[in-house]
């Protein structure tokens, strides 16, 4: 049993020490799974008591970004969009106030590209190494720590880097210079967003001509028109469940950040132009927090469609017998 012990402590001592910023749907599932690894993990988060379930099972607490980067080898960043990860990394107690090489940073936030490079080129002054690495696959992704990774940055720092990306995903692709990573997560929301709404659209006829969903599903999920977004978010349309995997105000903010990304470049996007107003009508409706399935609310006002019935409540357990 020592020796078992003993080969433990050796291998977390061998291990670097991460920081984790951001413990939201995705990040708290995400260090949890670094915690399991073995890493020993300074966390951080704008909402302190987010941070209470790391800290139950052994992670330390950081006084802010600042204090997480000078007691790390790795900072870890997943927030909400472009200006939070600005304020993060280059705020007067941000990361790279606290920072000392050969620190790096790794940011797993869905921004904009550009920022992407302004914060490289920040970290490259003060002797930082910086990689974008957005993900995808949600949170069963983040759960499971199956995301699949898109990386931006040097090759030789991702190789460094590897062991510990390896924790979160198993799907990890280095597509080019820094800023993208992000680039690519872009292209990856607007596949996302059509296919939602090709999906919700499709839902919506059948409802309309007065067909069975259960066996539309049925039928196309096996064809040509099969896709992740048709066999995982269809039930929960047909169902109205929308409580959220990926909320409808995220895949609003990465569409705009996609429809930004083309207008520098002059590419149209007619497709995903549509797909984020329609998301923009169920926020306006008051649903910004509802699983992105909730675009089929949409398309159901517009088409004059009884919504499906809310998922019925499960019942309440029977207290133990002999119990009161």
């Amino acid at each position: 049993m020592a020796m078992t012990m003993d080969k433990a402590k050796a291998t977390k001592t061998n291990k670097c020490k991460i920081g984790f910023i951001g413990l939201g749907i995705m990040g708290r599932p995400m260090a949890e799974n670094l915690l399991k690894a073995g890493y020993e993990l300074v966390v951080w988060n704008r909402t302190a008591a987010k941070m209470a379930p790391l800290l139950a099972l052994g992670a330390q607490a950081g006084k802010n970004p600042a204090d997480v980067a000078g007691k790390v080898d790795i900072v870890i960043t997943i927030v909400g969009d472009s200006p939070d990860v600005e304020q993060v990394v280059l705020g007067p107690d941000g990361v790279l106030a606290g920072a000392r090489p050969p620190l790096t940073l790794i940011d797993m936030t869905t921004m904009s590209p550009a920022v992407a490079r302004k914060l490289a080129a920040a970290c490259a002054e003060k002797g930082v190494d910086m990689l974008d690495a957005p993900v995808s696959g949600g949170e069963p992704g983040a759960i499971a720590g199956t995301l699949s990774i898109m990386v931006g940055g040097r090759a030789e720092v991702l190789e460094r880097c590897r062991p510990v990306l390896e924790v979160l995903g198993k799907n990890i692709v280095h597509v080019g210079g820094h800023g993208d990573g992000q680039m690519v997560k872009l292209c990856n929301q607007v596949i996302c967003g059509l296919n939602i709404l090709a999906t919700a659209e499709g839902l919506a006829l059948a409802a309309k001509a007065g067909l069975d969903r259960q066996k539309v599903l049925e039928v196309v999920t096996k064809g040509a028109a099969g896709s992740w977004m048709l066999s995982n978010l269809g039930p929960k349309m047909i169902a109205g469940d929308f409580a959220p995997g990926f909320m409808v105000r995220l895949q609003l903010k990465d569409l705009r950040l996609a429809l930004e990304a083309a207008e520098q470049m002059d590419m149209p996007l007619p497709g995903t132009a549509l797909a984020q107003q329609l998301f923009r009508t169920v926020q306006a409706a008051g649903g910004g927090n509802e699983g992105t399935q909730a675009m089929i609310k949409a398309l159901e006002k517009l088409g004059h469609i009884a919504p499906a019935p809310a998922p019925a409540p499960e019942p309440a357990p029977e207290p133990p017998a002999g119990k009161e």
